[in-house]
């Protein structure tokens, strides 16, 4: 079998030789490391996913909503003792992993709600219309589903796919991101814990490199990433080779369009919020801030006085707004996206230089007068860097929103009706929030359109996504 090489995310170091370890983003020090599965050990988990769905997928839904409430409920004890693992694997405050583990357990509950309306037949046409007595849609798992996720919601990347799917029957195998281990493995155990059977969620500690040897296994069905652009073609290229259904959520630049009608101090704290959201590691983040000159002025002034006055400091602080970035590479590669817009011709409003002292710290930046050649114009910046463009009426605002070749998530703040309706229509993307900040909930389908991936997460969407809708017709 040839393989293709496979990477999460753009490193410096080959995929077999990233470390699978606890690295605390605050000090830079290692904290615990762990050994990766052999191949044999892989073989064995799949094959116990595979021997666990059969009868996993036969389970009443009312016994799966038990177990999946009864992870919520863990997750609601543990909230605390969770959110503090994850803010030292990955450097999020530590309020905003409390906030990540509640959501989790919202999530949990609410499939454990609706599964059973998700999952029910559908009639989508008169009988009569297809020559039949009855004529109906039935909604069945399909099997083992790998799900290969990120570091930075190391929590609710994961929950957002395994409520949905194993509500549906099928069954998990997690390839987490090397530098959440415990989270990881915390995840296999809630499930666990919680009730599910043996088999029914499984982590995989493994490199990158072996994810195609996963996903090329005829006994998993699908695939699901959420990560980086190169690691969404990989991973599409190899499951389109075996013919098997995939989601991918990759990178976004999400355009923040602010009109002379809207709130513009309301406008100003959303996106301060937004931007520095995570630590300004998140794909659904406004990126790129695209003001008319009607209140361009009022706006800047705003928005940079916000973004200066964050605090940035040890995340398990609750008075610190921003942590550090994930690692050293990840604050490198801010500071040459910033380096090579100021080289031609940005302005630094505020921020632009990394602070003194250990962890991979790096402040709110706000850069004016960014041109096409420029990295920042087109690239994801995964920092709290924003862009600040200026323009005149809707029509050029949408031609700068949509001049990227991302599209998964988009703010608009007007007041005017027609507005309103022009950006919902002319916007390229996944989701178009008005006045609001872009975010997810299990309510409402999550995913995006062009290089921001394909398929949809969250809702009714997300558990037929791993589900074959299969055509009844009775004569």
């Amino acid at each position: 079998m040839t393989f293709v090489t496979f990477r999460l995310v753009a490193s410096r170091q080959h995929p077999d030789m990233t470390p699978i370890a606890t690295t605390n983003p605050a000090t830079g020090r290692v904290e615990k490391t762990f050994d990766a599965l052999t191949d044999e050990e892989v073989d064995r988990r799949v094959e116990r996913a595979a021997n666990a769905y059969p009868s996993f997928r036969m389970t009443p839904i009312a016994q799966r909503a038990s177990w999946m409430n009864g992870a919520a409920d863990i997750l609601d004890r543990e909230a605390d003792e969770v959110a503090a693992m994850m803010t030292t694997e990955m450097g999020k405050t530590l309020k905003a992993a409390v906030a990540e583990t509640q959501k989790c357990a919202k999530a949990c509950r609410f499939y454990a709600a609706h599964a059973e309306e998700f999952l029910s037949d559908r009639r989508p046409a008169d009988p009569d219309a297809v020559g039949a007595r009855d004529a109906y849609v039935h909604y069945q798992p399909i099997g083992p589903v790998l799900a290969v996720m990120p570091w930075n919601f190391p929590l609710w990347q994961v929950i957002r796919f395994a409520a949905p799917a194993l509500m549906a029957g099928n069954v998990g195998l997690l390839k987490h991101a090397s530098n959440v281990p415990q989270t990881a493995l915390y995840l296999e155990d809630l499930f666990r814990r919680a009730g599910f059977p043996e088999g029914a969620f499984q982590t995989l500690l493994i490199g990158s490199a072996k994810v195609e040897r996963v996903l090329r296994d005829p006994r998993v069905k699908a695939a699901t990433l959420t990560g980086s652009e190169p690691a969404g073609r990989s991973v599409a290229a190899i499951a389109g080779s075996e013919i098997k259904t995939t989601v991918l959520e990759l990178g976004g630049s999400d355009p923040f369009v602010v009109m002379p009608s809207a709130d513009i101090e309301a406008a100003a704290r959303v996106a301060t919020d937004s931007r520095c959201l995570n630590n300004g590691q998140s794909c659904i983040s406004a990126k790129r801030f695209i003001v008319d000159i009607g209140c361009a002025d009022e706006f800047e002034r705003l928005f940079v006085a916000n973004m200066a006055a964050k605090r940035v400091g040890d995340p398990m602080d609750d008075a610190t707004d921003i942590g550090p970035l994930v690692n050293e590479d990840g604050r490198a590669e801010v500071e040459a996206q910033v380096a090579d817009a100021v080289a031609k011709g940005a302005r630094v409003l505020c921020g632009g230089e990394r602070p003194d002292g250990p962890g991979w710290y790096y402040p709110p930046t706000v850069l004016a007068d960014v041109t096409p050649e420029m990295r920042i114009y087109q690239e994801e910046v995964f920092g709290p860097v924003a862009a600040l463009y200026r323009v005149r009426g809707v029509s050029k605002a949408v031609e700068i929103a949509n001049a990227t070749g991302f599209g998964l998530g988009s703010n608009a703040w007007t007041r005017d009706d027609i507005e309103q309706q022009r950006f919902v229509r002319e916007l390229d993307a996944g989701q178009v929030f008005i006045n609001g900040m872009v975010t997810s909930f299990p309510e409402l389908p999550f995913g995006g359109t062009k290089r921001s991936g394909y398929g949809r997460e969250l809702s009714a969407e997300g558990m037929h996504a791993f589900c074959n809708a299969k055509t009844v017709w009775v004569g």
